[in-house]
């Protein structure tokens, strides 16, 4: 059995655990040795994977508006800021807007909304139901009293290509990455032990645990602290629409139900009720989902998807915090060296870009240098002031 040791282990390697790792290994000021561990290397089962890959700025807290406006400005940018030997990572961001609908008992929420991420600098107009019929003529407004559709800055991307870009630029810069479960102890001198399934152990002084629903609350118990974060799955659904429908964004509708252009198509999906939401680990597609809710919404929300044709689906789980539906980042008081960032509830990959360039400050300076990401720190948790997020899709 090997022991080997790292100044830093970063836990779960999709795209949350490759940011902090290669913008650790970016930085002047951090010289040591990263390792990665990742359980699913061929990340088949990873969220990134299986995620609708989308970023956006309508939100209603004011750090969760920041970290996209950073994460938009790093995704424009991403050929060059993640160049490796002249190869420029393309991940094909459409900046189509998210369209977000509200119906009269929600119209003054998304008008607050609106005012907050205008005055942080986001690129999103506001309409009444004439101006949504005017903009976008397919659509159904009868029910509406306002809709927001963000102008610039929101889309959707490559997630998958993001993280593989985020992977490969942190092993051009010396990143080891091992293919392994992990379980972590205390090493009794105030570092870490990470025991490895392939019966080697890494001591080190700093573990970021990124492993998000696969096994992110578990490493957090192994290491003496319970959060309240969950496996849950989300479906994926395909489908062709014989109409040609012009400047289609990603439409929020009130109900929650989404669709956006893929190729094309569309793809689309909503979160099933609470009750009907339970922890899972299967990746089984609930087809009973589209044909009872999402497909009748969307017909409703969109005439011209009355005659549609279904394809492919798929599902995936989110690591879902159930304290607030937002992410602990950063580190954990009582547990030294132990850093999270875990418990994104469906937004890791929009948010990993700030989060990846957020924590190697931290790990390197010990504090933040440019966005202050403190707001999500587990601090929250113990003190029970949640982060209330209104536009949580």
């Amino acid at each position: 059995m090997a022991n080997l040791t790292a100044d830093v282990v970063v836990i779960g390697g999709a795209a949350t655990g490759s940011s902090v790792a290669c913008h650790l290994a970016m930085r002047d000021d951090f010289s040591g040795r990263i390792v990665v561990i990742e359980a699913d290397p061929a990340y088949e089962t990873c969220a990134s994977a299986r995620s609708a890959a989308s970023i956006r700025q309508q939100f209603s807290t004011a750090i969760n508006i920041e970290i996209s406006l950073y994460g938009i400005r790093f995704l424009r940018e991403i050929g060059a800021a993640l160049e490796v030997n002249g190869d420029r990572p393309v991940i094909d961001l459409h900046e189509g807007g998210y369209l977000f609908l509200a119906t009269p008992d929600k119209a003054d929420i998304l008008k607050a909304n609106h005012a907050l991420q205008q005055e942080l600098g986001a690129d999103i107009d506001l309409y009444d139901p004439a101006g949504l019929k005017q903009k976008f003529p397919w659509l159904e407004v009868s029910d509406l009293a306002a809709g927001c559709h963000g102008l610039t800055g929101e889309g959707w991307f490559d997630g998958y290509g993001l993280m593989q870009a985020f992977r490969k630029k942190a092993r051009s810069l010396g990143v080891d990455y091992l293919a392994a479960k992990a379980a972590v102890e205390t090493d009794g001198a105030g570092g870490w032990r990470v025991k490895l399934s392939s019966g080697e152990t890494i001591t080190t002084p700093v573990v970021v645990n990124c492993a998000g629903a696969s096994g992110g609350a578990e490493i957090c118990r192994q290491a003496g602290l319970e959060v309240p974060i969950v496996p849950r799955k989300r479906c994926v659904f395909t489908f062709e629409c014989r109409d040609r429908l012009e400047n289609f964004p990603l439409l929020i509708d009130p109900t929650g139900t989404y669709a956006r252009p893929e190729g094309t198509g569309f793809i689309c999906g909503s979160a099933p009720p609470e009750d009907q939401d339970p922890d899972c680990s299967d990746f089984d597609v609930d087809y009973g989902l589209f044909e009872e809710h999402v497909w009748p919404t969307l017909a409703t929300r969109v005439p011209a998807f009355e005659a549609i044709r279904p394809g492919a689906a798929w599902a995936g789980t989110y690591d879902m915090n159930l304290f607030d539906h937002n992410a602990f980042v950063g580190p954990v008081p009582e547990l030294d060296g132990f850093y999270l960032a875990l418990g994104f509830s469906g937004h890791g990959l929009q948010q990993s870009p700030a989060v990846g360039r957020g924590l190697g400050e931290l790990i390197a300076t010990g504090g933040y240098q440019t966005l202050d990401l403190s707001p999500l720190s587990i601090n929250r948790l113990a003190a029970n002031t949640p982060i209330v997020e209104k536009n949580v899709v």
